[in-house]
């Protein structure tokens, strides 16, 4: 691992979207001419052989049909066509907002599972229990849901490592784990003060201006650590690796480790099946397997991603950087 200073941006573009950013110095480098129609939203014109393609934040591009995202952002329906293809899914049930909690709610009670909006990204509004589950946070969990969506999933949860699966066309390209926002004790510093010290890698920023996101001890964060019998200012021992949420996104501090070498090809190629199930062009697939050296290990697919930021893989936390961007340009013009 190597936390030295380096340039991930695209000299007069630093603005942008770090994966837009990861296109344009791609297809600078093939002689590809770039032209940004619109930065705010990162979408720029590619032109090569008299040839011209539109690209949105390095992965909306034109070999998608509009109705593929539409599937992937809905996580209920995306559940039941993966099902329906015989693709192993997270078992659960579905609640609208205005629906009476009393009759469902306490069958959860004890259980350990995930509390999500139906459409949402980043991780956001999602609530991880891994233990018994108590009335008092499942409620709590099921409030900040609904603050997301009028519609909300609980669905049981599903131990092992969280991996995400990067497929074009019908080919895994990468794997990461995504291990969740974490800090690891040296005896001596507060979580607190290990969690500005880890923000200070370069490779840590804002809003997808870098590879990772810095760690925020925020509500979701401070609830998790409660849960440990731990708060900011406990002092971890050295060596213990103290997680600081229940979801692995990189978007909340996240770390990303490639295991693209390593992962059995027959995870690959479920990621592809699941990718083929909306005809997706690019997507990142989500899957959690409680062993990923076994290939009979139990596992199952938690989530499907239009749009999926490359950046992670391009620049993981830790692992080989894989040209994820020079992937999709030659998709695109060969």
């Amino acid at each position: 691992m190597t936390t030295e200073k380096k340039s991930f941006g695209l000299p007069g573009y630093e603005d942008m979207e770090l994966s837009t950013q990861i296109i344009m110095r791609e297809a600078i480098e093939a002689g590809i001419a770039v032209t940004v129609l619109d930065r705010g939203e990162n979408l720029i014109e590619l032109r090569k052989d008299g040839r011209r393609e539109f690209v949105q934040q390095a992965t909306k591009t034109s070999k998608d049909n509009y109705i593929t995202p539409l599937l992937m952002e809905n996580k209920a329906v995306s559940k039941d066509l993966m099902a329906q293809a015989g693709i192993p899914v997270p078992a659960g049930i579905e609640i609208q907002r205005d629906e009476p909690l009393g009759g469902c709610l306490p069958q959860w009670v004890g259980k350990t599972l995930v509390v999500k909006p139906k459409s949402t990204n980043f991780g956001l509004g999602i609530t991880v229990i891994d233990h018994p589950a108590e009335m008092g946070e499942l409620e709590a969990a099921v409030r900040l849901a609904f603050t997301f969506d009028s519609v909300i999933l609980l669905e049981d949860f599903v131990p092992g490592k969280e991996f995400r699966f990067l497929v074009l066309e019908g080919e895994t390209l990468a794997v990461l784990h995504r291990r969740a926002a974490n800090v690891v004790g040296n005896g001596i510093s507060t979580i607190r003060e290990l969690v500005d010290s880890k923000n200070k890698d370069p490779r840590r920023g804002d809003d997808h201006e870098k590879p990772l996101n810095k760690i925020i001890l925020d509500e979701a964060a401070l609830g998790f650590l409660k849960a440990q019998g731990m708060t900011p200012d406990s002092v971890p021992t050295e060596n213990e690796r103290v997680t600081l949420r229940g979801n692995s996104n990189i978007s909340t501090g996240g770390d990303s480790i490639d295991y693209t070498d390593v992962m059995p090809q027959v995870f690959k190629d479920l990621a592809v099946r699941a990718a083929a199930v909306f005809d997706a062009f690019i997507c990142g697939v989500d899957l959690i397997i409680a062993d990923y050296q076994d290939p009979e290990s139990p596992h199952a697919i938690i989530e499907v991603n239009y749009n999926p930021h490359i950046a992670m893989q391009c620049y993981p936390y830790r692992g080989p950087e894989r040209r994820l961007g020079k992937a999709v340009l030659d998709k695109l013009f060969n």
